[in-house]
């Protein structure tokens, strides 16, 4: 195997790209470059095929004749006297391989090959960011803090450095710092391209990122058993989670904290700082924000469905409890249930 398409080879491993996307790329590149520098007649008119072994990495370029019974143009047609030297098989109106590889053609192939790889891997990754929707996100990606900047930092995305990822300052938690070399994780929350690059928008803040994390930890929820209903989240300080167990022998909140609380203890070392608040959703609406004002007890909860307001008495101890901090903990119960819920002290 020569070097040129080992290298390729290992690219398309180490990028998880199919090689076939970027040899089928090269061998018509080749072919234009093959017109363009050996055929200085009618560039379209030559039909011209180029062939890489995808086992020995050989190049072999061939002039395809046409079999005729009189010759008129001998770069494109041959003769069915000559065609039948080559094989008995031959008939009228067949085409026929001829080698023409030039001497030095593997020279100009090495040139062309860097040019069309570097932007057939553009091409192929930005494929494998889209997918078959453009206009969806690829979840949670791995990076490595490279630069810090005033407005942005910038991120090495795994198996994505032919395209710049960022994150702009207002997708940063307020009170997260970077420095290179920081290992994150990031929710790409946009993805912009153009012909020339690809650019993945990528967040510490918002909500996507605490859901794929919890997929990834919770086996339950990759296998449909645990479901995420609902998440209420302000990045960087406090999250609301609300889980369901669709089996009856299943409990959605314990197996999200895990055993001896690993899985929600290894969310909590991702996102530093962050509370998670996991919450059992029911569909009683009463049930459900009884529980999304947790930690905080609740004496009663009062339905107004018509104009979908909850007045929600609860002990005069645990008052500021339930509102919490400048209001937060009623803000992002309210946010997650989708209720307007209205405090107040009783007994």
């Amino acid at each position: 195997m020569n070097d040129l398409f080992k290298a390729i080879k290992d690219l398309c491993e180490e990028r998880g790209i199919d090689e076939n996307i970027i040899i089928e790329a090269l061998e018509a590149a080749l072919v234009a470059a093959y017109k363009k520098n050996y055929y200085k007649g009618k560039n379209d008119a030559l039909n011209v095929l180029v062939e890489i072994d995808r086992e020995t990495g050989e190049i072999h370029v061939y002039a395809k004749k046409v079999v005729v019974e009189l010759v008129e143009d001998a770069r494109e047609q041959i003769s069915i006297e000559d065609a039948r030297k080559i094989s008995a098989d031959y008939e009228l109106d067949d085409i026929v391989n001829i080698e023409v590889t030039p001497k030095d053609f593997g020279r100009m192939s090495a040139m062309t090959a860097k040019q069309v790889v570097t932007q057939r891997i553009r091409e192929a990754e930005r494929g494998i960011i889209y997918g078959d929707n453009p206009g969806r996100s690829l979840g949670v990606v791995s990076g490595t803090v490279i630069l810090v900047d005033d407005d942005k930092v910038y991120v090495d995305v795994e198996k994505y450095d032919q395209t710049e990822a960022v994150l702009p300052k207002r997708e940063q938690p307020e009170n997260e710092a970077y420095k290179p070399g920081d290992k994150l994780k990031f929710y790409v929350s946009d993805i912009r391209s153009d012909q020339k690059s690809t650019q993945l928008i990528l967040s510490r803040t918002h909500p996507g990122l605490v859901k794929k994390l919890f997929e990834l930890e919770v086996p339950e929820i990759e296998e449909g058993i645990v479901e995420i209903k609902g998440i209420a989240r302000e990045g960087g300080s406090r999250t609301k989670i609300a889980v369901h167990s669709t089996d009856p022998d299943v409990d959605a909140q314990g197996a999200c904290i895990g055993p001896k609380g690993l899985r929600v203890q290894a969310i909590n070392d991702e996102l530093k700082t962050e509370k998670i608040d996991i919450i059992k959703w029911s569909e009683d609406p009463a049930e459900f924000i009884t529980a999304a004002l947790s930690p905080s007890k609740v004496v009663s909860c009062t339905i107004n469905e018509q104009e979908k307001i909850a007045k929600v008495i609860v002990p005069e101890y645990q008052l500021s409890l339930a509102i919490g901090k400048s209001g937060q903990n009623v803000r992002l119960a309210a946010k997650l249930t989708g209720w307007k819920i209205d405090i107040s002290a009783g007994e």
